[in-house]
């Protein structure tokens, strides 16, 4: 996910202070906001809303930099959190005036996340396995496990990711990720994070430790489908933490 290149200094004042329409769009937003290897967009989200709201800014940028905030991943759990913790840092009324705004605009799309999926859909909650994720993530099962191979469409939040696992066989086994939708990660253990996007392919043997789940800032659906074998099992492992998991985009 990456921001769009920005017109409104311009738009706005381009003609009565050609300087700063250039700095706002060029700098600002062209350099500071594209620093994504240095802060995800989302980070760089939220802090802007802290500190709009402990300046009392209020106003229609901070409408802009909500929506903004909300098409970086900032949930609407997290935007609640986030001012009613700065409520006790930067005054009750400023927090008040931020919520009355952010309401509308989560409120807008409220299903948005039905859009998420890739083809297939996103399916319903994974609670069954909420255990070994870190963050949310939706099943859609596309086939009948007692009539043939099991194949699901697994949809990933923003920062969402499963635990270290290992797929167990006696032979055969594994597992086969079809990206198609959003942006993830994969990671065997001993080996660098994998970038993916729609279109990836990525084969798991038996007896590999591993884990894949979406970057901080976008959504990501792959089809996973578990490889015949003798005696297959999923063994779940520890939790992907915030220092193991990748913060840059690449």
């Amino acid at each position: 996910m990456s921001m769009k290149k920005q017109t409104a200094g311009r738009d706005s004042l381009g003609e009565f202070a050609p300087k700063f329409a250039q700095l706002n769009d060029d700098v600002l937003f062209g350099e500071v906001w594209s620093r994504e290897d240095k802060l995800s967009l989302k980070l760089r989200s939220i802090l802007t809303i802290s500190a709009l709201v402990s300046k009392g800014m209020v106003d229609s940028s901070f409408e802009y930099h909500a929506r903004t905030a909300k098409a970086n991943g900032v949930t609407k759990t997290e935007m609640a959190e986030i001012l009613t913790h700065l409520a006790f840092y930067a005054g009750w009324p400023n927090a008040w005036a931020a919520f009355r705004i952010v309401k509308d605009v989560y409120a807008e799309n409220d299903n948005v996340a039905e859009v998420h999926g890739g083809f297939f859909g996103m399916g319903e909650r994974n609670d069954a396995y909420a255990k070994y994720f870190v963050g949310r993530s939706y099943l859609k099962p596309l086939t009948d496990p007692k009539k043939t191979v099991f194949a699901a469409n697994v949809t990933f939040e923003p920062g969402c990711r499963n635990n270290w696992h290992i797929h167990k066989a006696k032979s055969g086994g594994g597992q086969i990720l079809f990206c198609v939708d959003g942006e993830g990660w994969y990671q065997e253990d001993g080996k660098a994070p994998q970038g993916l996007k729609p279109g990836d392919v990525v084969t798991i043997p038996a007896g590999v430790k591993h884990w894949h789940g979406a970057k901080a800032d976008s959504w990501f659906s792959h089809i996973a489908i578990e490889c015949p074998g003798d005696e297959t099992s999923t063994e779940w492992l520890e939790k992907v933490d915030d220092k193991q998991y990748p913060t840059e985009n690449k």
